[in-house]
């Protein structure tokens, strides 16, 4: 399968990646301790919990535990060593990727790779990421904090914003990243299809 507007995604991955996603959108591992639905994310997305390795050599201690690497981006394996030419404003030129996609990417989901790639410029339309500019690839998902009182609820949207699961984890606002992560998150997100479906849960709280 191919996609023609972003050809560097792997789509069957990216599939897969969804199917796994309705896993754990039914399961209520979400909704536990922060770390364990952190690593369920990453399952989910294809990826490995390796909070030892080196950065750079498939460490993800950093994959959805911050503002900006919250992208589960599926980019084929044609387009896994892309670098930043400076297309993407805020990301070191270079920014090389390639081994640690291979280390850390599941193989059973399927060919390409898995990555937690960095979100800001994500709120430009069309996308100024990481993903969509060096990759030249969807994301299959996209985690967001919901801009409630403690910001302590997050969602699961699709590349088009569409939601796909939500969490509340059982730990508490204290175990999640720190506070100021959570609202940059969101602010970075603000104003684009990606925020629709938080800010529609912050309304309805």
């Amino acid at each position: 399968m191919y996609d023609t507007q972003y050809p560097g995604t792997a789509v069957q991955r990216l599939k897969a990646v969804h199917e796994r996603v309705k896993v754990i959108a039914a399961d209520g591992t979400l909704n536990g301790p922060w770390e364990e639905a952190r690593r369920r994310i990453l399952w989910a997305g294809g990826l490995r919990d390796l909070p030892d390795a080196a950065p750079g050599a498939g460490y993800t201690g950093h994959s959805f535990n911050d503002w900006n690497h919250v992208d589960l981006t599926t980019m084929n394996d044609e387009t896994a060593d892309n670098q930043n030419d400076g297309s993407v404003k805020g990301i070191a030129v270079g920014n090389r990727l390639g081994n640690g996609i291979r280390v850390a990417s599941l193989p059973e989901l399927g060919s390409g790779g898995s990555w937690s790639t960095c979100a800001m410029g994500c709120n430009q339309d069309p996308p100024n990421d990481v993903a969509h500019i060096q990759f030249r690839s969807r994301i299959a998902f996209k985690l967001v904090w919901v801009p409630n009182e403690q910001y302590d609820t997050f969602v699961l949207v699709d590349d088009d914003g569409k939601l796909l699961a939500k969490g509340k984890p059982s730990d508490g606002p204290d175990a999640l990243p720190h506070l100021r992560e959570r609202m940059m998150n969101f602010k970075i997100m603000e104003g684009s299809k990606y925020a629709s479906a938080a800010e529609q849960i912050a309304k309805e709280a």
